[in-house]
């Protein structure tokens, strides 16, 4: 597949990287020539110095020859006209990456449907719902939703003195065998596995956990958390992602306090947000904190604008008590650095970004990507055609790739946690967790 990324800030890097390691022809598209000389150095695609926007530069890159451009930069005019160019010069997919919420609302004259662009992604939407999710679980570090939402991906770690703790896969198989879950991964000192029946797990590993949605909850106690309810949220920054979440908590009945060193967006946000309670106040200021009741919030988001006040709001809010602390963040390079320093979990824009357009990208019947930070595995969910490879086959007879694992397998009502003898059939939805070297290989044997 011929691919045409136009930008080349972290998300169109970050998605160029994954897509030339999995052999598709990829151009770089990059205004800025230092930022583009450095995509150069470290990747394997073709760049192009100049405006993505421009047909001269459009043309230059082969856009006739390209199957999807993925329009990535951080000005969404950019991304629209890149997109308008691409479809008049007969790209197949064009992908645009959006936050201006008058481009893409719905019956909006500059909505995706009128303009004629495949896939409009607006990234502080999709980070929300993700902290969302994230807020509603004590043990969460990562979720991710599968087949409509009925299987769920969660990620956590282990506590000492847990169940799991000092247990095989084989053992915990036998204790547990009345629970519906998969380990697909397990993350220990900053290595990915894929876990056998051999694999022990030890108290720090962070585990990632296939299971019904239904089923989730008995996962967190299996590796030492407590069960607990949302029902107070204090989000430190009224950036638009923290406006969004305070819309999805208000709106289910969780108590929301923000807190904005900016007046006129206190203003803003009070006319928006008639049932949270907004404070003109500096989410830095450990004492103001612990006297607006921050250690007896369930979740707490530091969601300013800044990676670093994010980090330091999130430290002090944990340091004062906060039961469940998220940060919001832009750099890719931080998002490892978020479980060392001991906040509970980390969201980012652009990884969500990232995560949605590999959606389209991918080869095979993907329906879902979550690429999930601080782990190098992927979890895929593929539509299983009648033409696919894999059906038929026992699954203890796969020639299945290393570094990857079959998760669950969804058959209409039914939600399979698989076995040796298992065998895929054709409208199955499988869940895939795999490394990067594996992928090729998996989208193979489904295609």
């Amino acid at each position: 597949m011929n691919v045409l990324v136009v930008g080349a800030g972290e998300v169109g890097f970050h998605l160029s990287k994954r897509l030339s390691e999995e052999n598709q022809d990829v151009v770089l598209i990059e205004s800025d020539p230092q930022r583009a000389d450095v995509a150069a150095q470290h990747l394997d695609v073709m760049t192009v110095v100049g405006n993505g926007a421009s047909l001269s530069v459009l043309e230059q890159a082969g856009v006739k020859n390209a199957t999807i451009l993925l329009a990535v930069t951080s000005r969404d005019e950019v991304n629209l006209i890149a997109c308008l160019a691409a479809k008049r010069l007969g790209v197949k997919y064009t992908i645009a990456r959006i936050s201006n919420p008058e481009y893409y609302a719905q019956g909006s004259v500059l909505s995706r449907e009128h303009m004629g662009i495949d896939l409009m992604i607006n990234p502080e939407r999709e980070c929300a719902w993700e902290t969302y999710q994230l807020l509603r679980s004590a043990a969460a570090t990562d979720v991710a939703q599968f087949a409509d939402g009925r299987v769920q991906l969660l990620g956590l770690q282990v506590k000492e003195g847990a169940q799991v703790a000092g247990k095989s896969m084989a053992q915990l198989g036998r204790l547990f065998a009345d629970r519906h879950y998969v380990t697909a991964a397990i993350v220990r000192d900053g290595e990915t596995t894929i876990p056998d029946g051999e694999t022990v797990v030890r108290a720090g590993d962070q585990l990632y956990m296939l299971a019904p949605t239904a089923e989730v909850k008995y996962i967190p106690p299996m590796a030492g958390y407590d069960r607990y309810e949302l029902r107070r949220v204090m989000i430190a920054g009224g950036s638009t992602e923290g406006e969004f979440l305070a819309e999805l908590l208000t709106e289910n009945g969780v108590e929301v306090t923000i807190l904005d060193r900016d007046r006129r967006r206190c203003v803003e946000l009070a006319e928006l947000l008639p049932k949270a309670l907004v404070l003109h106040a500096d989410a830095t200021d450990l004492e103001l904190l612990e006297m607006e009741g921050v250690s007896g919030v369930d979740g707490y988001l530091s969601a300013t604008h800044n990676d670093e006040t994010n980090l330091l709001s999130s430290l002090l809010a944990k340091t004062a008590g906060a039961r469940k602390v998220v940060s919001l963040i832009h750099k890719f390079e931080y998002l490892r650095l978020v479980p060392r320093v001991g906040i509970d979990a980390a969201v980012s824009p652009r990884m969500a970004t990232v995560n949605a357009i590999l959606r389209y990208v991918r080869r095979g019947r993907v329906m879902t990507v979550a690429h999930l930070s601080g782990i190098d595995a992927e979890a895929i969910e593929f539509k299983v055609e009648a033409d696919a490879k894999i059906i038929g086959t026992a699954l203890k007879d796969l020639d299945f790739p290393k570094g990857a694992l079959i998760g669950t397998i969804v058959r209409k009502d039914d939600i399979i946690i698989p076995r040796g003898n298992d065998r895929i059939q054709a409208g199955d939805e499988v869940i895939v967790f795999a490394l990067p070297d594996a992928i090729v290989d998996i989208e193979a044997l489904f295609a």
